[in-house]
């Protein structure tokens, strides 16, 4: 699972690969804004079928947690 969001986190947010770590966080160190991060959303939700929860947007953080979260829904 990991491997299939950082490879859609890298094209379509155009990110360096190498960045894409399960530790990196999406605004500190990825530097994704809000509109970024709602895109992002709306992409995983598209690509594995799940979908998000509103209250719990603002409990993913890092790239781990994502990969969690979706894992935890799938």
């Amino acid at each position: 699972m990991f491997e299939k969001i950082k490879a859609l986190i890298s094209e379509k947010m155009e990110l360096d690969p190498s960045l894409i770590v399960p530790t990196a966080q999406f605004v500190e160190d990825l530097k994704l804004n809000s509109l970024e991060l709602a895109d992002l959303v709306v992409l995983c939700e598209e690509e594995f079928g799940v979908e998000i929860d509103e209250d719990d947007i603002h409990t993913l953080l890092t790239v781990e947690d994502l990969v969690n979260y979706l894992e935890d829904r799938a």
